[in-house]
C-alpha cells in the first residue's frame, strides 16, 4: 500500500474509523479520503455510486456502520438489518463499479452461532442459531462478508472481511441506553464515584465472559493486513483471551477509582455466555494484540468526554457512523 495511494475510510468520525485514519496518518498515508454523513449518505445508493466514480480510490475501509448495544438491536431489528444490509451493498458494489481492486470489510464477532464452540474459529460461520438479541445485524455482516466473497470468485477482486471480537476505546458512544458494555461501564462507575454512590449496578448476572480489544489495536492490524496484501478468507481479530463481565467491571472501578459495591442486575440479559475468538490465522499472519485491557480502560477513560461535561449527552448511537 504506497504512501501516494487514494484511501477512502467509511465512518471516520466513529471509534473505528477515526482509529484507522489515525494510523494511517502514523504510517504517513496522507491521501486519505473521508465523507461525514451531511457529505455522503451512505443509504442513498446513487450518491454512493457517484462518488466513488470520482474519488476513485485504491483502496477502501468499511468502517460505517449502524450499531447499538443489546437493547437497541433488541427493540429496532428491522433498522439495523435494513441499514446495514445497504451500507454493504452499496459500497461493496460501487467499489467495484469504480474499478476499486482492493476493499476491507469490517465486521462483528456476532456473526457467529449463539453456542458457538470456543474459542471461534473463522470456519464456524453458519454452522448454529444466532443470538436473538442481535440477530438482524448479524445477518446484515454476513451478507457483506458473502458480498466481498462473490466479488472475489466472480470478478476476481480482493476484498477482504475481518471480524473484530468486542471494541472498546477513544471516540466510544456513552448513551446508556444504547452503548455497549466498557462505556457503559465507564460512564456508570464515574457517576457512582462523582455522586458518592454505594452501589455501582452492572446488568446480567456479572457471568459471561467476553474478550476486549483496544481500537487502535484493531485499526494497526487492519493496516497489517492490507499493507501485507493479504486477499484470503476472513480473518478474526482479537486478543486471544477473555474475562467474565465481573471482573471487567472490577477493572473498570480501578480505571476510574470508582470504590462503590458492584451489584448485579439479574433483571437484564446477559446476551451470548461466551464469546472468544480463535486468532491463530491473525498470529500466523505476524500480528497480536499489544495494549493489555488495564492499558486500555485506562486510556479510554482519559478521553472520555462526559468527564469534561456537566451534562451527560442523550445523542443516540443510531445516529453515528461507526461500528
Amino acid at each position: 500500500m504506497q504512501r501516494h495511494a487514494r484511501i477512502y475510510v467509511a465512518g471516520h468520525r466513529g471509534m473505528v474509523g477515526s482509529a484507522l485514519v489515525r494510523r494511517l496518518k502514523q504510517g504517513g498515508y496522507e491521501n486519505i479520503l473521508t465523507r461525514s454523513h451531511a457529505e455522503l449518505d451512505l443509504l442513498d445508493r446513487g450518491a454512493v455510486l457517484e462518488f466513488l466514480r470520482e474519488a476513485r480510490p485504491d483502496y477502501i475501509f468499511i468502517a460505517a456502520a449502524k450499531v447499538g448495544g443489546i437493547q437497541a438491536n433488541d427493540r429496532q431489528p428491522a433498522d439495523f438489518l435494513y441499514q446495514n444490509l445497504l451500507i454493504a451493498a452499496h459500497l461493496i458494489h460501487g467499489a467495484h463499479l469504480a474499478d476499486v481492486q482492493r476493499l476491507m470489510f469490517l465486521g462483528s464477532s456476532c456473526i457467529y452461532p449463539r453456542d458457538c464452540r470456543q474459542p471461534i474459529r473463522e470456519d464456524d460461520l453458519l454452522t448454529g442459531l444466532l443470538e436473538r438479541t442481535n440477530e438482524a445485524y448479524a445477518i446484515a455482516k454476513i451478507a457483506g462478508i458473502k458480498l466481498c466473497e462473490s466479488y472475489n470468485r466472480q470478478h476476481g477482486r480482493q476484498y477482504v472481511s475481518v471480524m473484530p471480537t468486542n471494541l472498546y476505546g477513544p471516540n466510544d458512544h456513552y448513551d446508556l441506553e444504547n452503548s455497549h458494555v466498557v462505556p457503559a461501564l465507564l460512564r456508570k462507575a464515574h457517576e457512582a464515584k462523582e455522586l458518592r454512590s454505594p452501589e455501582l449496578v452492572v446488568w446480567g448476572t456479572g457471568r459471561p465472559r467476553r474478550e476486549f480489544l483496544y481500537v487502535d489495536d484493531l485499526a494497526d492490524a487492519c493496516v497489517h493486513l492490507m499493507v501485507r496484501g493479504y486477499d484470503g478468507p476472513l480473518v478474526n481479530i482479537g486478543t486471544g483471551a477473555d474475562v467474565s463481565i465481573g471482573e471487567l467491571a472490577e477493572q473498570v472501578k480501578q480505571a476510574v477509582g470508582c470504590t462503590s459495591r458492584i451489584v448485579f442486575d439479574t433483571s437484564k440479559p446477559d446476551g451470548t455466555p461466551r464469546k472468544l475468538l480463535d486468532v491463530s490465522r491473525l498470529t500466523g499472519l505476524g500480528w497480536q494484540a499489544r495494549t493489555s485491557l488495564k492499558e486500555g480502560l485506562a486510556a479510554t477513560y482519559a478521553s472520555a468526554p462526559f468527564r469534561a461535561r456537566e451534562h451527560f449527552s442523550t445523542t443516540s448511537a443510531f445516529d453515528r457512523e461507526a461500528p
